[in-house]
């Protein structure tokens, strides 16, 4: 199939644009992309994605402005299509089309999804809206992180549903080895339907039977393919079905295998998702899915990056992925942690002042400006600054990264230090049970490597993996003090991380009262946020797709439509082959 194009000659008597221009509001992202929309998604942005002969596709700018509005409304393929369709100003959206213009059927959509994620860019769309930002100076230099959870979209399965899926799942992904694979199954089962089998689930003994069936049906087929050179679709169903397993039953001391009385730590959950896990947005408030990730400008309101992990994952983890393009080093930093002691940096400072760093198009960032960049601001330059000194990029201002205590963890706060960049990530303060003196009531010295608690006694600091612990031992069982101290036995112990100075820095930090007043002014603007991304049941706080991949896809087109609406808002327009918005 090749590339379509977008038809620009309009019919005047038939054209959306005398109909709409005058109806709708300039701050519409419906006359955004009116507007704009050759700027921002011309049909040669997605040239990669067509082969040079064939017959044409539909125009991508078409499809590319139909997704946008698609995930801002919440809709399914179907619905888009028809709202293309017969909604005037969807067409007048992508360019002013006339009221004629065809619709196309809804695996247009599902075709050009398949096309991003095979290509090389497939986030090419939200990109294209960060780079917007960063060309109009709405990319400041503050971060505000945080996550929410995205709900999957299949149902999670029970063990007995889990172990027969997976043995169906590698039966439909065995090819030639079929027959030799179904030879040695010893249940009274096809394995062709979907679904539960039938038992009598009241009764003990008929669900033990069961379930060793099941697992003896597994273990045989799994004993049939060990050794083998495996295709790539029939080794993954293997290590599938090893997998739920593996992690759900164990064998007796008499051969028979039972569900563990356990829960696995990264738990599968469903076989139609894999990727998919249980996750708790509080102790009280579990979930299944994934969680959505994002770090937006507290200034612009605008969306800067995403990530999505299963829903297990620490929130910690992806910030500095979330951070790559502000802080370029960030990356290269969270890998170099430290493995020793509290004495051994994970790497040497970096540079407080980094080159700009590009994310699409080579697009240049703003050099340290937190407002937006008007038409006149733009064009007004000091005709007699020398060319050398024009030139030089100039330093920019550290970045301010702002995050709840989910952020507050040590590798966070070392990243942020080592990139120089401004810590406003709250740190919970240590906690002891029943009252009991906490950490910072001990007197931690990490050049002695030692520990004094409030009675004055030291211990010194023993190495322990990447831990080191200070333990006092016999000294609490003549401690006037212990009653208020600890319970244990053998004594109070301390342990201290890699990252103590880092967390007892920021400790310190957030007592200031005027860091207290800028987290609670900025931090809080992330949540509005979210609620823009979420407030759609459909495709916004429920997954539309399976696979962390098209999560992590979907959950960016989402956030590019949520901040082509800001960007309306904001009154961004293209003028002179570059981005500005336009002076009040």
């Amino acid at each position: 199939m090749s590339l379509g194009k977008t038809p620009r000659q309009r019919n005047l008597f038939r054209t959306t644009i005398s109909f709409c221009a005058p109806l709708i509001p300039e701050t519409s992202i419906y006359e955004l992309l009116h507007r704009d929309c050759f700027t921002l998604f011309p049909d040669e942005l997605f040239a990669d994605l067509f082969a040079d002969i064939g017959r044409c596709s539909v125009p991508p700018l078409v499809v590319a402005v139909v997704m946008v509005l698609q995930r801002l409304g919440g809709l399914s393929d179907r619905e888009a299509v028809e709202r293309f369709t017969f909604d005037a100003r969807w067409k007048y959206a992508a360019g002013g089309l006339d009221f004629d213009y065809p619709g196309f059927v809804h695996t247009v959509l599902v075709d050009m999804r398949a096309r991003l994620a095979a290509s090389d860019k497939p986030g090419r769309i939200f990109e294209v809206t960060t780079a917007v930002g960063r060309e109009a100076g709405l990319h400041g230099r503050r971060r505000v992180v945080d996550s929410s959870p995205i709900y999957d979209a299949v149902a999670t399965m029970d063990t007995v549903t889990l172990v027969r899926s997976a043995i169906r799942g590698l039966l439909a992904a065995a090819g030639g080895l079929e027959a030799e694979l179904r030879a040695v199954l010893r249940r009274d089962d096809d394995y062709a339907s979907a679904g539960k089998p039938v038992c009598d689930y009241d009764d003990r003994a008929a669900r033990e039977a069961l379930v060793d069936a099941l697992a003896k049906d597994a273990q045989a087929l799994l004993l049939v393919l060990e050794g083998r050179v495996l295709a790539a679709a029939l080794a993954q169903a293997a290590a599938l079905l090893a997998a739920v397993v593996g992690q759900d039953l164990d064998a007796g001391e008499d051969g028979v295998f039972r569900i563990a009385r356990r829960v696995a730590k990264d738990r599968i959950i469903s076989t139609v998702d894999p990727q998919a896990r249980h996750g708790r947005k509080t102790s009280a408030n579990g979930y299944d899915g994934y969680k959505g990730h994002l770090a937006m400008d507290p200034d612009s309101e605008l969306i800067t990056a995403t990530a999505v992990t299963p829903a297990n994952s620490g929130d910690a983890a992806v910030v500095a992925d979330l951070l790559a393009e502000d802080l370029p080093l960030a990356g290269a930093v969270a890998q170099t942690s430290p493995e020793s002691g509290p004495d051994q940096p994970a790497i040497a400072d970096a540079h407080a002042e980094q080159e700009p760093h590009s994310v699409a198009d080579a697009v240049a960032e703003p050099t340290g400006k937190s407002k937006a960049t008007t038409v006149t601001d733009s064009d007004a330059r000091d005709a007699n600054e020398p060319r050398a000194q024009a030139d030089r990029p100039a330093p920019r201002e550290p970045l301010i990264v702002y995050g709840d205590a989910a952020y507050g963890a040590g590798k966070v706060l070392d990243v942020l230090h080592t990139t120089g960049a401004e810590n406003r990530c709250k740190v919970q303060p240590p906690i002891a049970p029943a009252g009991h003196f906490t950490k910072d009531a001990f007197d931690i010295d990490l050049a002695a490597h030692t520990v004094t608690c409030p009675a004055g006694q030291t211990a010194p600091l023993q190495a322990s993996g990447q831990d080191f612990i200070a333990a006092f031992g016999e000294a609490c069982a003549t401690c006037s003090l212990a009653a208020q101290c600890t319970t244990a036995k053998t004594g109070r112990t301390i342990s201290v991380g890699p990252y103590e100075e880092r967390l007892v820095a920021a400790r310190a930090e957030q007592t200031d009262p005027a860091w207290r007043a800028d987290y609670r002014a900025t931090r809080p603007k992330v949540e509005r946020k979210i609620a823009h991304l979420m407030r759609r049941h459909h495709g916004g706080r429920r997954a539309r797709v399976r696979g962390q991949p098209k999560v992590a896809a979907d959950f960016a087109l989402l956030a590019a439509a949520v901040n082509l609406a800001r960007l309306a808002v904001l009154s961004v327009f293209a003028v002179g082959g570059t981005w500005a918005v336009r002076a009040a």
